[in-house]
């Protein structure tokens, strides 16, 4: 397929602080101990979409993800690493690399996305329909824990992320209208131009934008050079589209809305199972044709993945927490290890209680005979990681969490629902849970982390308790 592929990484997230620096951008964020980045990486070689261009904001953020991509990838993908000025935003750095793109059409996917729907499929949708734009839409997602019955008390029940509200036409096949983040007590306003030449629509909020666009280069490039305050592809450009899509099919009327019986707004819906199902219907009759003929005017369509799919973004702590529960629990597949019959995932480098037995099995499998050993025994629960050289001492409990290279962990620790990265010291008699903590933090004996973001070299002094904090050095 004649694509050119553009991956949009990020650098240092403000909305991600503490855990991105100066020495580990957005990119490189560990998910399962992997680069976040080298999900969306895998993916597109997957799909044989190996000539890349990955867009990263900064020089020296670039220039990390530039050795680790070399590195990672060598011989695999050919990947033209990319800085542009930092706060430029999605569109903006699409802006920025503009004249590198020549082919007919360009697929662009976020960097943070963690997703097993085929980028190939959405281009190839994109192709059979000849349209401006195919975005790839998918379930929303569910965020916070999922072990509500947790040693640490009473956690959160997951609940939805924020919302989109998207119109499709009755086929399923063409996207007639998108707001993201609306409040869904407001009420939801429709062209009625677009009515008019549709007939029906369906308004729909349980889809999430992934982030994953097929895009018609020309007016890409036409969009982008006209419209120089845009900043962002899923508030500015994919809406602009969306909107100035069907006008030269219709009369009169801009900017007006109707509702089912033709007044002016579609009724406020409290419900969100109700307004998922919500159909706003023209008064006019339904037009056979209108969006799947070539005249006139552009047409934006959407790929919706099945919802046995996974879907997610890191593009917020809650998010990064999220993914990495799922990767090595109901998402397993997306992780690129083997699992033992437990669910765990134990490195034959890694030392369990107090007898520092190595286990003799191949990298990242654990087998029968390692599960007969009794060596998976402080891992009291499923769906946990333990990365290369890390040690645990004795009666230690972890669950539901992702341990990363090098740790050095003490005795009578619990961990629950956390993310610990590489080279961190914990000592004996602390509790951690619902937490990130970074690189190379040392906790001190019995500190007590709850809901807390520890920034990479931060030292939690002993017999501390933090709840809902984020601690990082000054």
């Amino acid at each position: 397929m004649d694509f050119q592929v553009v991956v949009l990484a990020g650098g240092t997230s403000e909305n991600l602080s503490p855990l991105v620096s100066k020495d580990v951008p957005k990119a490189l964020l560990p998910v399962a101990n992997r680069p976040v980045l080298s999900y969306v990486l895998d993916l597109l070689e997957a799909n044989d979409l190996n000539h890349l261009i990955v867009v990263v904001e900064g020089h020296e953020a670039a220039r990390l993800v530039g050795a680790w991509v070399s590195s990672a990838y060598v011989d695999r993908l050919s990947v033209d690493v990319v800085a542009v000025p930092e706060d430029l935003g999605s569109a903006g750095a699409l802006r920025f690399i503009s004249k590198r793109l020549t082919a007919n059409d360009i697929l662009v996917i976020s960097g943070d996305l963690v997703t097993d729907v085929l980028p190939g499929a959405v281009a190839a949708t994109h192709r059979r329909s000849g349209a401006a734009v195919t975005a790839l839409l998918c379930s929303v997602p569910v965020s916070g824990p999922s072990d509500v019955a947790s040693s640490g008390g009473k956690d959160k029940a997951k609940k939805p992320n924020r919302l989109n509200i998207v119109g499709l036409d009755m086929t399923k096949q063409f996207l007639l209208h998108i707001v993201s983040g609306t409040n869904v007590e407001k009420d939801v306003r429709v062209h009625k131009r677009k009515l008019r030449a549709v007939g029906q629509m369906e308004i729909r909020s349980d889809l999430m934008d992934a982030h994953l666009y097929a895009f018609k280069r020309t007016i890409l490039q036409e969009v982008l050079e006209k419209k120089e305050a845009y900043r962002s592809v899923r508030l500015e450009v994919l809406p602009h589209l969306v909107r100035s899509q069907l006008r030269s099919t219709s009369s009169g009327a801009n900017g007006t809305t109707v509702d089912e019986t033709g007044n002016s707004v579609v009724p406020s819906i409290g419900n969100l199972q109700c307004l998922s199902q919500h159909r706003v219907v023209a008064p006019s009759a339904f037009k056979q044709g209108v969006l799947s003929s070539s005249s006139g005017t552009h047409r934006c369509c959407v790929y919706i993945a099945n919802k046995s799919k996974y879907c997610h973004r890191l593009n917020s702590i809650q998010a990064y927490c999220d993914i990495n529960r799922d990767v090595v629990g109901e998402a397993s597949h997306l992780s690129g290890y083997s699992f033992s019959a437990q669910n765990n995932i134990i490195h034959p480098s890694s030392v369990l209680g107090s007898k520092t037995t190595r286990v003799s099995c191949p990298p990242v499998t654990l087998s029968k005979a390692v599960v007969a050993s009794g060596l998976v025994g402080p891992f009291g629960r499923p769906h946990c990681m333990l990365a290369e050289g890390s040690q645990l001492g004795d009666k230690c409990s972890v669950k539901r969490s992702v341990i990363g290279r090098h740790c050095r962990i003490g005795s009578n620790v619990k961990i629950v629902n956390s993310v610990v990265m590489n080279h961190v010291v914990i000592e004996d008699g602390c509790h951690i849970q619902g937490s990130v903590v970074c690189n190379n933090v040392q906790l001190q004996e019995r500190a007590i982390l709850k809901d807390c973001q520890v920034g990479a070299g931060y030292i939690v002094t002993g017999g501390s308790e933090h709840k809902a904090e984020s601690l990082a050095r000054k």
